[in-house]
């Protein structure tokens, strides 16, 4: 286990460097002038634009700008913004809130996704079958923005059982439901569908139609040996979506008034502050790897055959 951790570690060097210099290459190559409208409506001095080029490095060629950046990053140095705020200090902030988010996220869709796959396959056929297939569909073929401002007026605004924005960085966990199941409702959708077909496909394997004929109940065979094996693709996707979560919240954190990672994201690629688009993406690919390691050794825990010698 020991080895296979260290060498997967060793293999999201190369991954690291590779997605991070495509990054830095889109952003920092990308024509235009980084300076327009941090001077008001008139444009900046040559002073100021000498000044800021060379603090940023913005004169040197991109494979030493990228060489100094990632210097100052294997330091855990972010670097600062256009507007000199550390870009560290601005993701600490904003990562425990999306980071908040998006577990609440993944915890309704492994917990109503997974039931009601569960419900829907061993019941395939029936009353809730259909039910669920047809709720998870209508909800997949629905904009997530469209979602999340109904909710927002329904819940929010017109019963007001939730609040309707979340504008504070420290907000409760109560606050941040709502938000968080608009987050989550595509990927729930997927996962019921997803838990239902590998479900429905194991309960017709040989070894479920012998254990149950030897007298093993049928409640048993699915909770011991059929879900488990069904699971296996559904960590799969859980594990891939959360890091798509953490970058992907934009659309919801707008929505919901959110200061969270996505609106950071943002913020910088309409300002052209290519420190901040950068680092974060960057931490959002090496946050991405690790629970992509994290899903590769739950595998050993749901199936036994499965080793990492």
């Amino acid at each position: 286990m020991g080895k296979y951790i260290v060498r997967r570690l060793l293999q999201m060097i190369p991954v690291v460097l590779g997605a991070t210099f495509i990054i830095f290459a889109m952003v920092f190559a990308l024509p235009g002038d980084p300076t327009a409208g941090k001077c008001g409506e008139r444009p900046c001095s040559p002073e100021y634009v000498a000044k800021f080029r060379e603090e940023h490095n913005l004169n040197d060629p991109l494979p030493v700008q990228y060489g100094k950046y990632l210097g100052k990053f294997v330091q855990g140095d972010l670097g600062t913004n256009y507007y000199g705020i550390p870009v560290k200090e601005d993701l600490a902030k904003r990562y425990t809130i999306t980071g908040r988010l998006a577990l609440m996220a993944i915890a309704f869709e492994a917990v109503i996704g997974i039931l009601a796959g569960v419900l829907a396959g061993v019941r395939k056929g029936r009353f809730i079958d259909n039910l669920v297939t047809v709720s998870t569909l209508f909800v997949i073929s629905i904009p997530v923005f469209v979602i999340g401002v109904f909710m927002q007026y329904l819940f929010g605004i017109k019963w007001g059982i939730f609040p309707a924005t979340v504008p504070s960085l420290e907000a409760s966990t109560y606050s941040l439901i709502l938000p968080a199941f608009v987050l989550g409702s595509l990927s729930i959708a997927y996962v019921a569908r997803l838990t239902r077909t590998n479900l429905v496909e194991n309960l017709r394997a040989d070894y479920v139609r012998t254990a149950v004929a030897k007298g093993l109940t049928k409640k048993r065979a699915v909770g011991v040996h059929t879900l488990r094996n069904s699971l296996i693709p559904v960590v799969t996707f859980i594990g891939a979506d959360f890091g798509g979560l953490l970058g992907g919240a934009i659309v919801t954190e707008r929505i919901f008034n959110i200061q969270g990672v996505g609106g950071y994201i943002w913020k910088g690629i309409n300002s052209r502050d290519g420190v901040a688009v950068v680092s974060t993406v960057t931490v959002l690919v090496i946050v991405y790897l690790l629970v992509n390691l994290l899903v590769d050794l739950l595998y050993g825990v749901l199936d036994p055959r499965i080793s990492h010698d």
